[in-house]
C-alpha cells in the first residue's frame, strides 16, 4: 500500500519510514509529488492533522497519511502545544525553539518541569474520506534544564522520558520509536491497517 506523506519534516519521514518498515506500507513523502504544506488553522492537533490529510490526499489522488504532533508543558499550560513547530516565530527552527522553552522555564525547579509528547496520526482512503483512521499517542516525562545527545529531532535534546535516565536524544533510535508518542500511535493504527483495503 502507498500513501502519501502530508509531511516535509525530515525528521518525521526517517521516523515514520522507520517504524513502519517490514508492514508493507510505502510512504512518499508529500514534497517528492511537489505538495505544498497545508495551513494549519485547526484548534486541535486531530483537525490539523485531518485539515493536513486531506490536502495532501487531494492535491496527489492517493490515500494519506498525516500527523500532527508536538510538546505541551504543565507549568507553560500546555505551550507550546499546536505551536512547538513554530514557537519561537518560524516554523522548523528547532534551535530557536529549544532556547524559547529553556527560557520560559529558566528557574523553575525539577517537579515543576512536567511535559509531555503527543502525536495523532491520520489516515485517510481519499480526500472526502468520512470515516479516518485516527490514532493518539502520549509520551510523557519532563523537561531537561538543558539540552542532552545528538539524536531525534525537534525537542528531543530537552526531553526526559518519565522512568529513564536518558533524554529523547541519548536514546537508541529503535528503543525511542518504540516509546515515543510517535511510535504508540503508529502501533494503534497499524493494528488497523486492515480496514483501508
Amino acid at each position: 500500500m502507498r500513501l502519501v506523506l502530508a509531511s516535509g519534516n525530515a525528521g518525521k519521514v526517517v521516523e515514520l519510514e522507520q517504524l513502519l518498515a517490514g508492514s508493507g506500507v510505502q510512504l512518499v513523502p508529500q514534497t517528492a509529488l511537489g505538495v505544498s504544506d497545508a495551513e494549519e488553522t485547526g484548534l486541535t492537533f486531530v483537525e490539523n492533522a485531518l485539515i493536513k490529510a486531506r490536502h495532501a490526499a487531494r492535491v496527489t489522488g492517493m490515500p494519506a497519511l498525516a500527523d500532527d504532533s508536538g510538546i505541551c508543558v504543565d507549568f507553560l499550560g500546555g505551550a507550546p502545544g499546536l505551536y512547538a513547530a513554530r514557537y519561537a516565530g518560524k516554523h522548523g527552527d528547532s534551535a530557536a525553539n529549544n532556547a524559547k522553552l529553556l527560557h520560559e522555564l529558566a528557574g523553575v525547579p525539577t517537579e515543576k518541569r512536567g511535559a509531555y509528547f503527543i502525536a495523532v496520526l491520520v489516515v485517510l482512503r481519499h480526500a472526502d474520506d468520512p470515516a479516518p483512521l485516527i490514532a493518539e499517542g502520549r509520551w510523557p516525562g519532563r523537561i531537561l534544564e538543558a539540552p542532552r545527545g545528538e539524536g531525534g529531532f525537534g525537542y528531543d535534546p530537552l526531553f526526559l522520558p518519565a522512568g529513564h535516565d536518558l533524554g529523547a536524544a541519548e536514546l537508541d533510535p529503535a528503543l525511542k520509536n518504540r516509546l515515543s508518542h510517535r511510535g504508540q500511535a503508529l502501533e494503534v493504527l497499524k493494528a488497523r491497517f486492515a480496514e483501508l483495503s
